[in-house]
């Protein structure tokens, strides 16, 4: 993320008539609203849009919305008051209803349409016109674009009704998927991974919508109950919500020159981007070749250090298509993503994923998105060949930065000044052949154990073979022998083992959001109690830390055999 806002000591946002001072929407302003939109927003049935760069629409507010909680550390960043999250116009406007808000706050909000492409292959298929022009945000509708402590945030409510993109769907999220990508974003920010925010959740006490689900305990792929479930709005927050399937779309219709203005709308998009996500790094005066190399370059490095940033703390994406790619480099979608438990180089939560969105297939799934990226910007470099090279050099170079950054980061999880592949390679095959618990391993390796029994709390098998005890010995000597060495006879003293042990334990959490915690907590959400949802983000925002030993025994452990291969668990099918 852009320009990280220091944390308020004082509350500076109290009201809403506060915020409504810090109001700024640079997306409604300078970009192309849909020529055929209703000036109202009332928009809510499915249809093409042709041109312009978003859709004014209203959201549609749940019925009897109830407070379930808010991030209490984002509020402190932006200034907010915490007892704002429980107002009655707060909750009101978080919950989906616009009408009542004070000047110069916007009484509609905005949808904005995008293409698909899938492993860098682009498809229409989802479009139910099988066009393309009416692809993109089906319930998530934008509400706000603030300027708080020098930094531009935009926030949009997930679950927020239907919208023209919404393909015949309700436009709502239920309170189960919602509790999920409250405590993700939680999650993945105190883990110090770029990822959009979490700001609210609010549950309607009263509307409910039908979804397919699994039943208890169901070990099929597929869910097989159509059941009723109470909806939701989660407000998450980002400097922008740009997709690279965004830029896909206003590309091809660039390249079809499908309207008068395709070009000139691909070019305002591009360089809002660059306004909005990268203006400290990305010089104004420059020409717009200029600044589509530097942003290649630039998205090049963020979203390497992001995808080896997942792997770091065991998080698969499950569906990294190009429309769930945040042109800004952060994880931007929350839907059927997943913590390793057991580590399995293909562990995919999503079955409908596959080998090309699993665990550590990441970068090549990141390396097409990064390939569909540079296509769109190819149409402003046509006639500047020059440009044009440097922009193909950039999309060239994407494996060696990937593998410098993957490369850096196993480093670091390991304790070691330099990569070492074979270590590495023969740590993976042990850690497959155990098994072995992804985070609580490289939690207690952090420990810099002298033997491998420590190392056995990882272990899924209650022992282990004396064959396989004589290799992890072998490996762990390796290990030991590297961290202590030094390259440099005129270096500074070796780390003392505390150091590198506080260094490591910074790199590896200890605790992760694993699924078979948060599935009692939306449970118990469902039936209107809180207290797990709470809990959980309390322990999730402080992964890195030695909490109580109440905390330790409860979330610092092996996932229960009889938690394995069930469906809504282990895998789904869907994440609604």
């Amino acid at each position: 993320m852009t320009k990280q806002s220091s944390p308020n000591t004082t509350p500076t946002i109290t009201t809403l008539d506060n915020l409504a001072k810090l109001a700024n929407y640079s997306l409604m302003n300078t970009l192309n609203s849909d020529p055929d939109a209703t000036a109202n927003g009332v928009d809510h049935t499915p249809r093409q849009v042709f041109t312009g760069h978003y859709v004014p629409v209203n959201p549609t507010p749940i019925k009897d919305p109830e407070y379930v909680a808010h991030s209490k550390s984002f509020f402190r960043e932006l200034g907010f008051a915490d007892s704002m999250a429980q107002s009655l116009d707060f909750t009101r406007m978080f919950s989906g209803d616009i009408s009542h808000l004070p000047e110069p706050l916007r009484k509609v909000g905005w949808a904005c349409g995008y293409a698909l492409s899938i492993y860098g292959t682009e498809y229409y298929q989802q479009c139910p016109f099988q066009t393309g022009n009416g692809y993109g945000d089906g319930r998530a509708v934008s509400i706000l674009e603030a300027v708080i402590n020098g930094q531009r945030w935009e926030m949009q409510l997930k679950g927020g009704g239907r919208t023209p993109y919404c393909r015949g769907a309700d436009g709502r999220a239920v309170l189960r998927s919602s509790v999920r990508e409250f405590l993700a974003q939680e999650h993945m920010h105190a883990l110090g991974v770029p990822t959009s925010r979490s700001l609210s959740l609010y549950v309607s006490k009263t509307e409910k919508v039908k979804r397919p689900w699994y039943s208890k305990n169901s070990h099929l792929q597929d869910p097989d109950l159509l059941i009723s479930e109470a909806v939701a709005i989660s407000t998450r927050v980002a400097p922008s919500f740009i997709r690279v399937g965004q830029l896909e779309l206003f590309a091809r219709r660039a390249r079809k020159n499908e309207h008068p203005k395709a070009l000139e709308e691909l070019e305002k998009l591009i360089l809002h981007l660059i306004d909005r996500e990268y203006d400290d790094v990305i010089d104004n005066t420059l020409t717009t070749a200029e600044k589509v190399v530097l942003l290649a370059r630039e998205f090049r490095s963020r979203l390497t250090s992001l995808v080896a940033n997942w792997i770091r703390v065991g998080y698969c994406q499950g569906n990294f298509n190009s429309d769930n790619c945040a042109a800004g480099g952060f994880t931007l979608d929350y839907g059927p993503f997943g913590f390793c438990d057991v580590f399995n180089p293909q562990y995919q939560p999503w079955t409908g994923g596959g080998h090309h969105f699993s665990f550590l297939n990441q970068p090549v799934a990141a390396e097409r998105n990064f390939h569909m990226f540079c296509t769109a910007l190819q149409p402003l470099l046509v006639s500047e060949q020059d440009y044009l090279q440097q922009l193909n050099d950039i999309q060239k170079g994407f494996p060696e930065v990937m593998q410098a950054q993957m490369e850096a980061m196993w480093a670091a999880k390991l304790g070691l000044d330099t990569f070492d592949a074979s270590l590495l390679n023969e740590l993976g095959t042990l850690m497959v052949q155990t098994p072995v618990d992804y985070t609580l391993f490289f939690r207690e390796l952090s420990s810099v154990p002298d033997d491998i029994e420590s190392l056995k709390k990882s272990f899924y098998k209650n022992s282990t073979s004396n064959d396989m005890d004589k290799r992890w010995l072998e490996w762990l000597t390796k290990w030991q022998c590297l961290i202590n060495s030094t390259t440099d006879t005129n270096a500074a003293p070796s780390r003392s083992r505390e150091e590198l042990s506080r260094q490591m334990k910074l790199v590896n959490p200890k605790y992760s959001l694993r699924e078979w915690f948060v599935v009692p907590a939306y449970q118990q959400a469902a039936e209107g109690n809180y207290a797990l949802v709470r809990e959980l983000q309390e322990v999730m925002t402080q992964p890195y830390a030695e909490q109580s030993k109440d905390v330790e025994r409860k979330y610092y452990t092996l996932k229960p055999p009889e938690c394995f291969e069930v469906g809504g668990l282990s895998h789904y099918s869907c994440s609604s």
